[in-house]
């Protein structure tokens, strides 16, 4: 018997899913490196239902606000029984996390656990130039 193919449902598995909302509080100080580590991130496969499992690590640039860190772990702890593909992941956090601080750049890192002898790892970017340029574009 054949594994059903992958579908446009499972792609988007996740994506929309209402997450708790990250807190933000008033940089103090200019443009400096903030790094954040989930060593135990958790999650679901959408399409299997079995867990995904992996570090996330976050590394942004402040501008006018910083992220509340007990906010931010209600929203990681969140994912657990989300069924979400792990570059979907990485992506929706870089997403949320822009909303909610608006860094000047953010970097998000997945580094997930090996899976039938494969391990991931899924890095997403934007910086702030980026938020003009898609301004002008349209």
């Amino acid at each position: 018997m054949k594994n059903k193919a992958y579908t446009d449902e499972h792609a988007a598995s996740g994506i929309l899913t209402e997450l708790p909302g990250i807190e933000t509080w008033p940089n103090q100080f200019g443009a400096y490196e903030i790094e954040i580590g989930v060593p135990e991130f958790t999650s679901v496969c959408p399409k299997t239902g079995l867990p995904d499992s992996g570090t996330i690590v976050v590394t942004y640039v402040p501008d006018k606000l910083c992220l509340e860190l007990k906010s931010f772990k209600m929203y990681t702890l969140a994912y657990r029984n989300v069924g979400i593909f792990q570059e979907n992941i990485v992506n929706c956090f870089v997403r949320d996390i822009v909303a909610a601080a608006k860094p000047l750049q953010i970097t998000v890192t997945g580094e997930f656990a090996p899976r039938g002898g494969l391990t991931s790892r899924i890095t997403a970017t934007w910086e702030k130039s980026q938020e003009k340029k898609h301004r002008r574009d349209r």
